[in-house]
């Protein structure tokens, strides 16, 4: 019989892998990436705030804007319709204030066939945290009475205070401005 003899001679020195050269710049490779990604997640977070809280200070200006339309804008045949338009767009005290003192204003209304029609020259943010804000709006109003069918517009500044209510943003109050 044929003896078997190993003739495999051990391997002199150690095994090296051929990985560790590309381990480091895959590593700082990765890193890198990761970097970028968090950066770029923070921009599009950050762009997304900023785009958030322009369209909420558009909508105080737009809400505000609207309110001294339609406090300037009154007219005897529909008094009581335009006043429940001032109320619904109100809240708090100064809708509570507005509707206790909204009754006599419609019989002199109605009583002088009185119709004022306003229209917003100019609107600005003045001021905004927590979900309130300060707009100054610069208002024209044509008025007619059944005295006096023919007068100058009027030009009244006004800075109206509008607030976040539930899902909407209503007046919470107006100040006339020298």
């Amino acid at each position: 019989m044929a003896e078997h003899v190993d003739t495999t001679e051990p391997i002199a020195g150690p095994v090296t892998d051929a990985g560790p050269g590309y381990r480091v710049p895959i590593t700082v490779g990765l890193v890198v990436v990761a970097a970028l990604a968090a950066v770029t997640g923070w921009l599009g977070y950050r762009d997304r705030q900023s785009h958030t809280a322009e369209e909420q200070r558009s909508l105080y200006v737009q809400v505000a804007r609207q309110a001294a339309v339609n406090l300037t804008s009154i007219s005897h045949d529909e008094a009581d319709a335009d006043i429940q338009r001032i109320l619904d767009s109100a809240t708090g005290t100064f809708r509570d204030d507005f509707e206790k003192r909204s009754g006599p204003f419609v019989e002199i209304v109605k009583r002088t066939q009185s119709a004022s029609h306003g229209t917003v020259a100019e609107a600005g943010l003045e001021s905004e945290a927590d979900g309130e804000a300060r707009v100054l709006v610069a208002v024209s109003v044509k008025t007619t009475t059944s005295i006096s069918p023919q007068q100058d517009p009027r030009r009244w500044r006004m800075r109206i205070s509008v607030e976040q209510v539930g899902e909407g943003v209503k007046v919470s109050n107006v100040e006339f401005v020298p």
